[in-house]
């Protein structure tokens, strides 16, 4: 079972790939170059690897 610092984590995670829905289709829809979601959707990935490290590196232990 997840521990209350790993729900907050997985929240996290939950709200960042509703954003990476979210956000394109609505804040960027007048972005007509194609970096424009692309670049926030590389940010986000970045920011879940992030997350994913933190909540892995400790699972050996």
């Amino acid at each position: 079972m997840l521990k209350a610092n790993e729900w907050k984590w997985a929240l996290g995670i939950f709200v960042i790939v509703l954003l990476a829905y979210i956000i394109p289709y609505t804040l960027l829809t007048d972005v007509a170059a194609w970096y424009g979601s692309f670049f926030f959707w590389t940010i986000l990935t970045v920011i879940i690897i992030f997350i994913n490290y933190f909540l892995t590196k400790n699972w050996g232990k």
